[in-house]
């Protein structure tokens, strides 16, 4: 038997820069994090001192007396961004699930190219369009047939009153899907095209329908990924400025809690005020506002990271 001598992997010097600058390149990330979190932190310190937590539900915006609540702005961002998931997911998932499974196979790159050239539209350009175009469409077909339907509806008819001009709470949450589908759509077209051929087929061999294939097979192969789309979109519509700038009303005060009504978004009241804010309370409360935004966005995530590791905890225990 030949002993063979040992052998030390030493690592020569483009593998010690390459882990010296990867290393960096982490810290800085972390440092910008840090940073930004303290510059809005310092920013925002007059405005926390002086309203603390009850900023969060403080319906009050007037800065002529100088008074400031983040209630409206935070209400109009999560009711924007909610309307836009419950269009856009399913919208996506549908688009997903033709691309890669029913689509005919010259007709996948055309489509798909399509969708992701939706995501190249400048936002500016959807708030144009929703405020001149699809602003008075959805008046005429959707707003006043709505509200003559159920305007003796008890609690129903609440959500729907609101002046018909075409801007709004679902104007802006409507317009928000349309940007975010194609980000949603992708990521799920592409990581419903990983999964194993082998595991699809042997579905198929078995007598699954090309739904049970996807909700049994696809699904649970790639729900991590799914996951992951789906909040590519919930950050983005979180913080659009543009488009729900055009579309919102931009009203710091909430009248009914119906979908049709003027509202305001963090995004929007940021891009707004911010550069007229006089030095004092009001910038401080705009810079409040954007810490919560901040800990909006990474509480979202945070709930998405626990979903996954449930998920993977009940497979373990299926298994």
């Amino acid at each position: 038997m030949i002993n063979q001598p040992n052998r030390r992997v030493q690592s020569s010097w483009p593998d010690v820069v390459f882990a010296v600058l990867a290393r960096a390149a982490a810290i800085l990330t972390l440092s910008l994090l840090l940073g930004i979190i303290g510059s809005l932190v310092v920013g925002a310190w007059p405005a926390i001192q002086e309203y603390g937590l009850s900023f969060l539900w403080r319906s009050e915006w007037d800065p002529v007396q100088d008074r400031y609540g983040g209630l409206v702005m935070i209400y109009g961002t999560l009711a924007t961004s909610f309307i836009a998931l419950l269009i856009a997911v399913p919208v996506s998932f549908g688009i997903a699930v033709f691309l890669t499974e029913l689509s005919p196979s010259w007709l996948k790159r055309p489509l798909g190219t399509a969708v992701e050239l939706l995501a190249a539209v400048p936002s500016i350009v959807y708030g144009m369009w929703g405020l001149l175009v699809f602003g008075p469409i959805l008046v005429t077909y959707v707003q006043v047939p709505l509200q003559s339907m159920t305007q003796n509806v008890p609690f129903v008819g609440a959500l729907f009153t609101g002046p018909p001009v075409g801007i709004g709470i679902l104007s802006a949450g409507i317009i928000l899907a349309i940007m975010i589908i194609p980000f949603i759509a992708s990521v799920m077209r592409d990581v419903f095209e990983v999964t194993p051929p082998l595991l699809k087929e042997s579905a198929y061999a078995l007598g699954s329908t090309t739904w049970e294939v996807v909700w049994q097979v696809v699904l649970p192969f790639t729900k991590t990924g799914v996951i992951g789309g789906i909040m590519l979109g919930l950050g983005r519509a979180l913080g659009e400025t543009m488009a729900v700038t055009f579309l919102i009303g931009n009203m710091n005060q909430l009248n009914s809690p119906s979908v049709f009504e003027a509202a305001n978004s963090i995004a929007s009241a940021l891009a707004n005020e911010f550069a007229e804010a006089g030095e004092g309370l009001h910038q401080a409360s705009l810079t409040y506002l954007g810490l919560v935004l901040f800990f909006i966005t990474f509480v979202v995530l945070a709930f998405s990271r626990m979903l996954l590791a449930r998920l993977q905890k009940s497979e373990g225990v299926r298994s």
